[in-house]
């Protein structure tokens, strides 16, 4: 069903409460997740983005109760992944000499896509789009997080940001805008969202933030392609992009661990004792890696001025969820965080020395060699876990 935004924008998208994994098995979406597509209605009428494609079919049959296709006189693709152009070939059926704006890479990937030569048009920052009394406005937004993604401006109704991945979230919500949901669990979305998706194109987004500063745009509302639309006060989550894009950090630890017997685990409290004893306001959270989502454990890490990563030595090196965690962290291209590794062992001990060698690799700043025990930690090696803990508090 659609929903009627402002005067001449409406909301045709699709909410997905059922969905729980995201890009494959990588993203996990605890909270569901929304493909946001939207009609903007003036002497002309503009489709924007569509939505993922198991529901083309729904789509495209809603959008018909909503408006007569050949109605449609432009067609706006964003970005092209296939949870936002996966409708394209049921919609481009019934109207398949529409125009495509999108950018060059745009037509590109559609093309890899779906192998069709449909009619695109190419745009490229600055370029506009009348539609009688409005214009849409594109902006290029390279790496964020495709080559091929820009947002589009349409300066009627108070002027509006369509944003696709920038700025949006994985919350399903049948309300649709930010103020009429739980804020907590709305920015804890949008931070997660950030950490695990947009963070590796920090330096990309700090440019492009600077240049929508520079349009000098009046927005009234920003409208993503995922989660909720930012309704009161818009540009917060522009403001919290910016904070978030400067190697962002608070005053958090986290401990992400591994374990087999609990030598490790009982390493991981002890160090945290430490911690606490020397920094009591640093909040410090302990992960089990192998048991906890992967994507939240991320997102901690993103959000800490530290962390320790902690595994037994398993076959020569450490275990295979440690070793899923520090390929993300790597992916993530953290900035300005400081790291340790610690873990148990039985009779060889190489995992301490490979987990610091591949978070230096990843880019994070080693307090010092780590800590490694020999099997089941006592008092006295706990005590010295403790100590470990207080001189990397001391660190920081």
């Amino acid at each position: 069903m659609a929903k009627q935004i402002t005067d001449k924008v409406q909301w045709v998208g699709k909410v997905d409460w059922e969905l729980t994994r995201f890009h494959g098995d990588e993203y996990s979406t605890n909270r569901g997740s929304s493909y946001n597509s939207y009609l903007v209605r003036d002497k002309k009428t503009a489709l924007i983005d569509t939505v993922w494609r198991p529901y083309d079919h729904e789509f495209v049959a809603r959008l018909k109760q909503t408006i007569n296709l050949h109605d449609i006189d432009y067609i706006i693709m964003n970005h092209n992944e296939i949870d936002h152009s996966g409708a394209l070939p049921e919609l481009m059926r019934e109207i398949p000499d529409t125009p495509i704006y999108c950018t060059k890479k745009g037509e590109a990937i559609i093309r890899g896509h779906y192998h069709q030569d449909w009619n695109f048009v190419n745009v490229r920052t600055g370029d506009t789009l009348s539609l009688g009394d409005t214009t849409l406005t594109f902006i290029e937004m390279a790496m964020i997080h495709w080559p091929d993604s820009m947002m589009t401006y349409f300066d009627g109704d108070g002027g509006i940001l369509f944003s696709n991945d920038a700025f949006g979230q994985h919350f399903a919500s049948e309300s649709l805008y930010n103020d009429t949901v739980h804020s907590g669990e709305l920015m804890y979305e949008a931070e997660k969202y950030f950490a695990n998706i947009i963070n590796p194109y920090s330096q990309l987004v700090a440019k492009k933030l600077q240049q929508i500063k520079d349009f000098n745009l009046d927005i009234r509302m920003i409208c993503p392609s995922h989660g909720v639309i930012w309704k009161e006060n818009p540009t917060q989550i522009i403001d919290k992009y910016a904070l978030w894009c400067n190697a962002y950090q608070e005053d958090r630890i986290t401990i992400a661990y591994d374990t087999m017997w609990q030598s490790t685990r009982l390493m991981a409290q002890a160090i945290a004792e430490g911690i606490g004893e020397v920094s009591p306001h640093t909040t410090v959270k302990l992960f089990n890696v192998a048991h906890e989502d992967k994507n939240d454990v991320l997102t901690e890490i993103w959000r800490s001025k530290a962390a320790l990563f902690g595994s037994p030595t398993i076959n020569n090196g450490y275990s295979y969820a440690m070793a899923g965690i520090l390929e993300m962290v790597e992916g993530l291209r953290l900035k300005n965080k400081k790291a340790a590794a610690f873990g148990s062992y039985g009779w060889s001990g190489e995992a301490v020395r490979l987990i610091g060698e591949r978070l230096t690799h990843s880019g994070l700043t080693l307090v010092d060699e780590g800590i490694s025990l020999q099997w089941i930690p006592d008092e006295a090696l706990l005590e010295k876990c403790r100590e470990y803990g207080r001189n990397f508090a001391r660190s920081l």
